[in-house]
């Protein structure tokens, strides 16, 4: 019976190492964890103030909450900041940020009806200012490894702490590769969301966050809801835990607080830190 057990001991160990992450150094996490993050800015839930538009992250920065937002390429190489993979909720246009230029999207586009435009990421970090810290995620398709260059040159300008992640593990992976001293995390959530996209195997593989061997996250920021025992696992080696996104109607503000390193929030006013 020994190879048995021999057998279920390589099972394990390789099982350990696709889950094992990094672990970031204290002077690291300090400034990033036991803070609320406002989802895509302080934003309306009417999309009054727009969500990822200049008025919401400056409502944010008043009110003394880090900021989450989501960055893509333009078709000129502009670091923009917008979330969705096309254009058609926030600005009616069934088309990708990536088939206009960003001259274009300006005199094109407007968010959600208002008078608000798709802002430039570098435009974003001025209204910030340093003063708070920021989670980018890094949205894949199109040139993604040239966006994770045009990000990193623009954060290492940024005066205040800030971290990277996104769902696509290739992208996490280049930071890992390319700016190690950067907190990266693996964005993450539960099969039913992703597997109609993904497919069996890959939402499992993004569920389970075993593609953890490949980039070595610091952090995995997860979809509100039961954490699978690889996460927590994860966790126990040393990974900081973020959930999105809180709003008020999850009614688990207070266990959010004690379960998680950092909590993104939308729709209601979370202390700013905890």
């Amino acid at each position: 019976m020994w190879w048995i057990v021999a057998l279920i001991a390589v099972a394990a160990a390789g099982l350990l190492f696709c889950i094992l992450p990094a672990r970031a150094a204290d002077a690291q996490r300090a400034p990033l964890a036991g803070r609320t993050y406002a989802h895509r800015g302080l934003y309306a839930a009417d999309q009054s103030v727009p969500e990822n538009s200049l008025p919401a992250f400056r409502a944010a920065v008043a009110a003394g909450y880090g900021v989450e937002l989501d960055v893509q390429l333009t078709r000129d190489g502009r670091v923009v900041v917008f979330h969705d993979d096309t254009l058609l909720r926030a600005c009616g246009v069934d088309a990708r940020v990536d088939a206009f230029s960003f001259d274009e999207l300006t005199a094109q586009m407007r968010l959600f009806g208002t008078q608000e435009r798709i802002p430039l990421f570098s435009e974003v970090l001025e209204v910030l200012g340093g003063r708070v810290p920021v989670i980018v995620e890094l949205k894949t398709g199109g040139d993604k490894y040239g966006l994770c260059q045009r990000t990193l040159s623009l954060l290492e300008g940024y005066g205040g702490p800030y971290c990277v992640e996104s769902f696509d593990p290739y992208l996490v992976r280049w930071f890992a590769r390319h700016a190690p001293h950067i907190v990266r995390g693996q964005l993450s959530e539960q099969m039913r969301f992703s597997r109609p996209s993904l497919g069996l195997f890959r939402s499992l593989l993004l569920s389970r966050t075993l593609s953890n061997f490949a980039a070595r996250p610091h952090f995995i920021a997860y979809r509100v809801g039961p954490l699978p025992w690889p996460v927590r696992l994860a966790a126990a080696c040393g990974a900081m835990l973020v959930v999105w996104t809180a709003r008020p109607d999850n009614g688990e503000e207070t266990a959010f607080e004690r379960a998680y390193d950092a909590i993104i929030f939308e729709h209601y006013r979370p202390p700013v830190r905890y």
